[in-house]
């Protein structure tokens, strides 16, 4: 099997070649099965003789090992757009995650829109990630990003249409952090028990409906905002003093009637949490009041079982997620606490307390619904480390009065 070369668009006929033409090969890779007329690949745009004849001697390889690709013409956006579509139906991910895939495509839509998958190159690829560093990203919207690019690729090759992974080398460039930066990073806000019985009492006292059991729930469950709106009676075992977490809540346009309850964040995510007494009281007290709101609106009042359900417009549909946040940043205001704080801080200030109450870290995991999570992780040994220090104090003290 050999190879033929010719210098495209020659005109100097110099041994050395300058008028900037480029060289060219021509493989035969065999006949078409279908017409049995000889099949050839051409490729150009080598500067040299032998750059050519290196491609050929590894064309020519390829091909006796069997390991021959024919790379086919697809563009990356029609290619990104198929993708997206595969990875939904494949892995059954929630809405909201789609709309981050597609949110990270587009990032890299202005770099790779019409070029074909083939023409990616390690480089260019490399060169579009190093672009938008420079354009300001933070470094999770990268992560988010890379991450997206790589399966894309990864697809491709999986599907026969390219045989080299552009992303594989490829690396994010990070901001080099203080030893301050680093010593206080993904340490999140959360709240100190007395600031948390503030909040809860504000909410007893100034709060609007519902209140104070949605912030008694949060800080006494660890839950997130979409789970608590997307509970139903039905999840309450009375008797067993436990909350049953199927579901998430998602309504990304807050359309009351347009929402969709969708598994939750993760497969750890489902789970039965034990809580306190005092907060099934409260749901009992509750239940009985809503259920004086159905018999008043009769038909009006759409019965779906939530229990965290408007009563004004559209009575019985789930309140919004924005619905809760605004509460808070109101109650907030009211008792003097920090306004940055936001409702998924209870779920810190959870994990914080329990490991105030010294339960451990996988225990807190499990009630907090979390495979794995560097955050919790974070707060967990930030609390456990100020126990330890006074636990040293508390010894230095005891020797002290000897």
């Amino acid at each position: 099997m050999k190879g033929h070369f010719y210098r495209r668009g020659c005109t100097c006929k110099k041994k050395r070649c300058t008028c900037g033409s480029t060289w060219s090969l021509v493989i035969d890779i065999g006949r078409d099965p279908a017409t049995g007329k000889r099949k050839q690949k051409t490729k150009g745009g080598f500067r040299t003789r032998q750059e050519a004849e290196t491609a050929a001697a590894e064309l020519i390889y390829e091909l006796n090992q069997g390991m021959y690709l024919q790379e086919k013409n697809v563009i990356f956006k029609d290619f990104a757009s198929e993708w997206l579509h595969i990875y939904s139906e494949k892995n059954s991910v929630k809405p909201g995650t789609i709309r981050i895939r597609q949110h990270e495509i587009n990032k890299l839509l202005p770099y790779f829109s019409q070029l074909k998958l083939k023409d990616i190159t390690a480089k260019r690829y490399q060169n579009a990630l190093n672009d938008l560093k420079e354009k300001g990203y933070a470094d999770n919207t990268l992560d988010g990003v890379h991450r997206t690019g790589r399966m894309i690729f990864k697809k491709a090759i999986e599907m026969s249409i390219i045989k080299k992974n552009p992303t594989e080398f490829a690396y994010l460039k990070k901001n080099r952090k203080s030893i301050e930066e680093l010593e206080e990073q993904e340490i999140p806000k959360y709240m100190e028990k007395e600031e948390l019985a503030l909040l809860l009492k504000t909410s007893a006292n100034k709060g609007l409906d519902l209140d104070y059991l949605i912030f008694l729930t949060l800080s006494y469950t660890g839950m997130r905002v979409g789970e608590l709106v997307a509970l139903k009676w039905k999840d309450i075992d009375f008797d067993e003093h436990t909350i049953s977490i199927t579901k998430t809540y998602y309504n990304p346009k807050n359309n009351t009637l347009d929402y969709q309850l969708v598994a939750p964040k993760t497969r750890k995510s489902k789970r039965k949490i034990v809580v306190d007494e005092g907060v099934i009281v409260v749901l009992k007290e509750h239940m009985l009041s809503q259920k004086k709101v159905q018999k008043r609106l009769g038909n009006a009042y759409l019965d779906e079982g939530f229990i965290f359900a408007k009563t004004d417009r559209q009575p019985g549909y789930p309140i919004f997620i924005k619905t809760v946040e605004n509460r808070m940043s109101r109650l907030l205001k009211l008792a003097g606490l920090n306004s940055e704080l936001t409702p998924h801080s209870l779920r810190h200030t959870h994990t914080s307390l329990l490991a105030e109450a010294k339960v451990g870290l996988e225990e807190i995991m499990e009630r907090l619904g979390h495979c794995d999570d560097e955050t919790t992780r974070n707060v967990y040994l930030h609390v456990t480390q100020e126990m330890k220090k006074e636990a040293s104090h508390k010894f230095a003290q005891l020797m002290r009065s000897l």
